[in-house]
């Protein structure tokens, strides 16, 4: 099963981090650990969408019983909704590598406010802090 949003340093090996006394935010450091998470995840999801199709192309049969032929298209379906999904996922680790470069990864979109090495660590495309998130989601729900 493919990785979700939810995806933590711990998954690719990567130690959490550990700020010293005193630290500021974001320093080089931190930006360094959080581009090898973002690297790696992005590795691990170009590597899952690569099996994806090499999988496709080997299993593409056109099975003559249309009960076993819609099996398959059933399955490719599934297959590829979740590689659409990622195909987004990589996009969001695209623009918080390009935060990263541009020194802006780590504070809020919304507010300014620093996210928190904690929250990235558990969600390494967040843009926002845990404060406009919930708001965020309150609207979303009083909206649906």
């Amino acid at each position: 099963m493919a990785e979700t949003e939810q995806q933590g340093a711990k998954a690719f090996g990567i130690e959490p981090y550990g700020p010293e006394k005193d630290e500021e935010y974001m320093n080089p450091r931190q930006e360094e650990h959080f581009r090898q998470i973002l690297l790696a995840w992005k590795r691990s999801l170009m590597e899952e969408v690569d099996r994806t199709l090499h999988h496709m192309q080997d299993d593409a049969t056109n099975f003559p019983d249309p009960n076993d032929r819609a099996t398959q298209e059933s399955e490719f379906s599934l297959e590829l909704r979740t590689r659409d999904r990622e195909r987004k996922l990589i996009r969001k680790i695209d623009e918080a590598l390009k935060r990263l470069e541009d020194h802006e990864y780590g504070y809020c979109e919304a507010c300014g406010i620093e996210i928190g090495i904690r929250r990235l660590e558990a969600r390494p495309t967040a843009t926002l802090c845990i404060d406009c998130k919930t708001l965020d989601e309150i609207r979303e729900r009083q909206r649906g």
